[in-house]
């Protein structure tokens, strides 16, 4: 396949390109992504001099010139990864959150119906559910729970979900969504919680908590959740929705205290809670066990030793970060 990966000089997207060219040596990949602040291109160097990669600069709110994208490089199918996607700064500024999630969404839909109706899927969040008491622990995330969302950035990747399958409906367009729990591996951007802590540490500085520290969330490997979008795409039912979880429920104090065990340093510092911040994610994926025979292979320890240890051996890449650098780089 041809395939268009958008966001993919992001975290999960640059998982995504990564496994398709790995996994897949008959597939080309197109790299769309505007290389907004969390997008790096240090994240793609990997698989730079693959002739199978070509790397386009570019929003995908821009109409004009995802038509000509399109037009140009011809693909197959769309993986929409590209997204605002810091609940902090959806807080702060709602407005480009509201134009890429779902403006963009529906450019990229739009171009998809005009080149002959192109597989696309299209990814999400199960911060799209709302929350679930802490309580409950009896209580998971279906894809039939009703949509609820608590922040400006979680109400644009629900408003994109239902565009996406308002065109299968409408219009016959063969798109899928998936929803997937909380991601962490390898080059993820230092603002998320996992991230954050390990690079504060590594720092000495602070690591902050939010509130209590007892908001729950599933934490999902990002190789697991790439294999099985990877899946949903080849393999998934049109017009479904598919959720993604790694069965790996951890309250946020209980992951920074085994961050700080494993480093060996870092000071905890609980600060001011955020508003609206969601109490429990839970994810039933039972949907896409039974359809697709996905499953995560990745345990949280395992997983997070994995990404500890990336951190540690590629110091270059998140102090660039750190400093501004690799966006010198980009301009």
């Amino acid at each position: 396949m041809n395939i268009l990966v958008t966001g993919g000089a992001g975290f999960i997207g640059g998982n995504f390109v990564r496994r398709v060219l790995r996994c897949h040596p008959s597939d080309r990949v197109i790299c769309l992504d505007a290389l907004t602040y969390a997008g790096n291109m240090a994240t793609l160097a990997p698989v730079k001099g693959d002739p199978r990669f070509v790397f386009a600069r570019g929003d995908i709110a821009d109409r004009e010139a995802v038509f000509a994208l399109f037009a140009r490089e011809k693909p197959d199918a769309v993986v929409n990864f590209a997204a605002e996607s810091h609940v902090d700064r959806s807080i702060s500024d709602p407005a480009v959150f509201l134009r890429t999630n779902v403006l963009g969404t529906q450019v990229l839909l739009d171009a998809c119906r005009a080149h002959g109706g192109l597989r696309f899927h299209q990814v999400s969040t199960d911060e799209v559910y709302g929350d679930l008491p802490l309580e409950r622990t009896d209580l998971f995330f279906t894809e039939d729970t009703p949509l609820c969302a608590s922040s400006p950035y979680s109400a644009s990747k629900a408003g994109a979900d239902l565009l996406t399958l308002a065109y299968f409906r409408t219009y016959g367009l063969p798109a899928t969504v998936s929803r997937c729990s909380n991601n962490y591996g390898p080059y993820h951007f230092p603002e998320k919680l996992i991230p954050l802590m390990i690079t504060n540490a590594l720092t000495g500085k602070p690591l902050p908590v939010y509130g209590d520290g007892l908001n729950v969330r599933d934490w999902l490997y990002v190789e697991d959740h790439c294999a099985a979008v990877d899946l949903v795409l080849r393999r998934g039912k049109a017009g479904e929705v598919y959720n993604i979880g790694g069965h790996n429920e951890r309250a946020n104090i209980d992951v920074v205290r085994t961050i700080v065990r494993r480093l060996g340093r870092g000071e905890i510092e609980f600060v001011q809670d955020r508003a609206g911040h969601d109490r429990r994610y839970a994810i039933d994926a039972g949907k896409i066990s039974r359809e697709l025979g996905w499953t995560p292979q990745t345990g949280f320890a395992e997983g997070l030793e994995r990404t500890i240890r990336w951190y540690e051996e590629n110091e270059g890449w998140w102090r660039d970060i750190l400093s501004g650098a690799y966006m010198e780089r980009q301009r």
